[in-house]
């Protein structure tokens, strides 16, 4: 199908693109999830916002404790390094395994997390990380932790007339250990289980997100505990078990999915 008719506008900067948006207008960067939900006329804009082009959703910044990424930067920019890594290589590791190597050219961070699709990568590696989204609006800027800025699927807390711009990312220290582990049906294809889990002693930093089947990441309070504690064999079976059970809504074949996916991801942190 092709899309209902929608205008379109590039705008120069940042402040300029505020002054565009309006109810029914929507902002593209890279465009690899909304341009096929507008293909199948599963959304519709009055007019298309193209802030692709804007180098100052591209600029990074580092402190002592934290990185700012920027929202546009793309896939295929983090999978390069072409940015400092508050995550000791946990960030570029991901990357690598979103779509294939055009879509990483094109797609964006912030358009990952903004679009909020439930099996997209990146809201779930950046609640794992504790990142904060930094938004600019009408008001001015504001900030909110990626965790809360996104609400369901394809939901998020984003207000018409705001820009979602850059990401804080806490450091993580030289102690830290981080595992991943995914699956999809097919090479490229979304997610189908999504976990990544963070140990750092040095930080007394113990998390595990789990997405890739339901409505938003979540967060997996039990196992993290057993990650902190290094606990191994039925002790972590067992934490896997009582979280997955009180997500809710999983039938055997997704609990052994999701079990699978976690185990392998906490033995990686361990490791």
């Amino acid at each position: 199908m092709k899309p209902a008719p929608f205008n379109y506008a590039r705008p120069q900067s940042v402040a300029d693109a505020l002054t565009m948006l309006g109810e029914g207008d929507a902002l593209i960067a890279g465009g690899q999830s909304l341009l096929p939900l507008l293909g199948l006329r599963m959304a519709q804009v009055r007019r298309l916002v193209d802030i692709s082009r804007l180098s100052e959703l591209r600029q990074c910044s580092e402190t002592t404790d934290a990185v700012v990424l920027g929202a546009g930067l793309r896939h295929a920019d983090i999978e390069d390094g072409h940015m400092p890594d508050p995550s000791r290589g946990l960030l570029a590791r991901m990357a690598g395994n979103i779509a294939y190597r055009s879509i990483r050219h094109q797609g964006t961070l912030g358009g990952s997390v903004a679009m909020a699709d439930p099996a997209a990568d990146w809201p779930v590696a950046l609640m794992a990380l504790q990142a904060t989204a930094i938004i600019a609006g009408p008001k001015g800027e504001r900030r909110q932790l990626v965790e809360d800025l996104i609400e369901d699927t394809y939901t998020t807390s984003l207000q018409t007339g705001e820009i979602l711009t850059a990401f804080e990312i806490p450091k993580l220290s030289a102690h830290a250990r981080t595992g991943v582990s995914k699956v999809t049906r097919k090479s490229g294809a979304f997610a189908l289980s999504l976990c990544v889990a963070v140990r750092d002693d040095g930080r007394d930093l113990s998390t595990v997100v789990i997405g890739g089947a339901f409505s938003r990441a979540r967060r997996l309070p039990k196992v993290a505990q057993a990650l902190k504690m290094g606990a191994a064999g039925e002790a972590m079976r067992s934490a896997i078990t009582t979280d997955l059970d009180g997500l809710g809504g999983l039938d055997a074949y997704e609990k052994r999915l999701h079990g699978a996916t976690i185990r392998k991801a906490v033995e990686e942190a361990l490791a």
